[in-house]
């Protein structure tokens, strides 16, 4: 494979990266769920911005625009006394890149499936708080997966899905003082071998690592909350054909996302995301995005006593009980008192929120 074909690919890949990178920013990701909640979502999101190549391939004022949906399940459940959560997402994306190949106008894009994400988490400290205590420290861990079911064409440069697995574990700490939580997250993405990549080759990849924060704001009207999020990623250096591409990955992503509850059963969320590089070649982009859940099934009512406390059963109904909780408030419209006489593992949460 000569240079100049290397130097297209690897920009090609830098790309993937980048986005990959940026949709692993997610807030609340260690929010602790009561087990038995079912969440189904959907969202909508554009993404504009400018890439870059390096010089020797004679690309310039490269674009890309893309509109992307998806859909969503969460699942919570126990795994012996530890609380575990599955997520499922699956993407479809129209995607178009322009710009000055040798001077000469071009343009290409791509319709269809990416490939999807399944991740699986566990919350393994901090899921049983002080009744009282007015902070709360959770420590999880998780593993997401990449399946390469997105629409891949060998003959093509780009490319929707990467016609490869990628491993994504992950550690997490999520510590919450009164309205505030925040998060931090440390990720490693593992690659397999794409044995078809353009042009008949073979593309090899090092781990990228990725860290995130997130600051979260819980207002005092329950289901209102708001957050602001950062993360850096580092390597992910390419093998193409044995040769190793000298390259160093570094890129920077910050995020500002908000969320409101729709009814009783339903919220929504707005996202704007920044995703900058600061090397040479990458891509600055700015995605605006607008997702929605629902609560489809909740079990949690069932296996908890009688509440003790100056609201009646409709106060704590199922939809109040999800929307409330979800959103990290209080869900007995009480005082610290009231919810400390709750009596159930879930309202040692409430106890936190009270001054």
């Amino acid at each position: 494979m000569n240079k100049t074909t290397c130097f297209i690919l690897l920009g090609l890949l830098l790309l993937f990266l980048d986005q990959a990178t940026a949709q692993d920013l997610e807030p609340r990701r260690w929010t602790v769920f009561p087990a038995g909640l079912n969440v189904v979502g959907a969202g909508y999101g554009r993404t504009e911005g400018d890439v870059s190549f390096d010089p020797v391939l004679q690309i310039e004022d490269a674009t890309m625009s893309g509109q992307a949906l998806a859909i969503s399940y969460v699942r919570s459940f126990t795994v012996g006394d530890k609380i575990a959560r599955l997520d499922i997402l699956v993407p479809w994306a129209n995607v178009r890149w322009t710009g000055l190949l040798d001077g000469v106008p071009a343009t290409a894009s791509r319709v269809g499936l990416s490939d999807p994400n399944i991740r699986l988490s566990m919350i393994l400290a901090g899921d049983k708080p002080d009744k009282l205590a007015t902070s709360n420290t959770v420590i999880g861990a998780a593993v997401a997966i990449n399946v390469p079911f997105g629409e891949y064409l060998e003959a093509k440069l780009l490319n929707l899905g990467q016609n490869r697995f990628y491993v994504r574990p992950q550690v997490g700490v999520l510590h919450t003082r009164g309205s505030w939580s925040y998060e931090l997250t440390g990720s490693v993405f593992l690659f397999g071998d794409n044995d078809n990549f353009y042009g008949g080759s073979k593309l090899e990849q090092d781990p990228l690592y990725a860290v995130q924060t997130h600051l979260i704001y819980a207002f005092n009207k329950p289901g209102y909350w708001a957050a602001l999020s950062a993360g850096y990623g580092w390597n992910g250096r390419p093998t193409i054909d044995g040769n190793k591409v000298d390259d160093s990955r570094r890129l920077f992503l910050s995020a500002l996302a908000v969320g409101a509850p729709i009814g009783r059963r339903q919220g929504i969320k707005l996202t704007y995301l920044r995703t900058r590089t600061n090397t040479s070649k990458g891509s600055d982009v700015d995605t605006l995005s607008l997702g929605g859940r629902r609560l489809i099934k909740q079990q949690v009512m069932d296996r908890l006593p009688k509440l003790n406390t100056k609201g009646n059963k409709r106060d704590h109904n199922l939809e109040t009980f999800q929307t409330l909780y979800i959103d990290n408030r209080c869900f007995h419209g009480g005082n610290r008192r009231a919810c400390a006489r709750a009596g159930f593992r879930e309202a040692q949460h409430c106890a936190r929120f009270h001054g």
